[in-house]
């Protein structure tokens, strides 16, 4: 299975994505843009605008970059002021020195940061911050180690909970050969997160990633059998709606 046809499934799913993935913790949002030099921020690998309604919500001026058409025409139904331009990381279409921050949320690990890595530096300005969040399921919680489980690694990877997020993630923005991204150190935060789910819509949101998207009809159908048969068959999550424990986890840097 290759990274382009997983990078390039969602569309087939944006206006599921769009009502089933979380926010992200505004908490963690701050903290990204934290040490930013001003409010200009690129949501890049933007999906349907999850992140970029949080940052609005913090008043940030916003302009959102997505690669797929049908999330960008998500994106731009959900967040008709905010500016959204078709675009990747690798070719983001935007002048050098615009941005006091380029953060991207579940997104990162779907670059090319050789190519992007230049990019996403060239786009910022001096001392401006690049960051990636990712939602990420708290598996501390005995029913949510449970449920990684029965669900399998294409409906939770190793991104998606807080015991793997850390060594998946840690070495995203740092160089590879033959890049020039004047980065700095980084570093990476986990923040309190939840989300009020069903076990329906806990399902649903399941199905909306990228290795669910790609599997065989039956093997799918399957999968998410036994992820519902496992809900409606624990007390935390059999009755009615309950939360979600989650985090945001934040990997930032600096560009120099």
């Amino acid at each position: 299975m290759t990274e382009q046809l997983l990078r390039s499934s969602f569309g087939t799913a944006a206006a599921a994505y769009a009502e089933h993935r979380p926010d992200y913790a505004r908490a963690a949002v701050r903290w990204a843009l934290e040490p930013a030099p001003g409010l200009r921020v690129l949501d890049l690998g933007a999906g349907t605008g999850k992140l970029s309604a949080t940052l609005v919500a913090l008043g940030a001026d916003v302009v959102s970059v997505e690669p797929d058409p049908a999330m960008l025409t998500e994106l731009r139904r959900a967040l008709p002021s905010v500016r959204a331009l078709a675009g990747s990381a690798e070719a983001i279409p935007l002048p050098d020195a615009s941005v006091d921050a380029v953060l991207a949320g579940n997104a990162l690990h779907w670059f090319d940061m050789a190519a992007a890595g230049p990019e996403m530096a060239r786009v910022l300005t001096p001392g401006g911050v690049l960051a990636g969040l990712w939602n990420i399921m708290d598996d501390r919680i005995d029913w949510v180690a449970a449920l990684e489980g029965v669900s399998g690694s294409a409906a939770i990877g190793p991104r998606d909970t807080l015991r793997s997020w850390r060594t998946a993630t840690r070495d995203m923005l740092v160089p590879r050969t033959g890049s020039s991204a004047p980065f700095g150190s980084t570093e990476q935060v986990e923040f309190p997160h939840g989300q009020r789910r069903s076990a329906d819509s806990l399902v649903a949101t399941l199905a909306t990633r990228a290795g669910m998207l790609v599997m065989p009809q039956a093997e799918r159908a399957a999968t998410l059998g036994r992820i519902r048969a496992f809900l409606a068959s624990r007390p935390e999550t059999a009755l009615g709606e309950f939360t979600l424990p989650m985090l945001t986890g934040v990997l930032r840097t600096r560009r120099r």
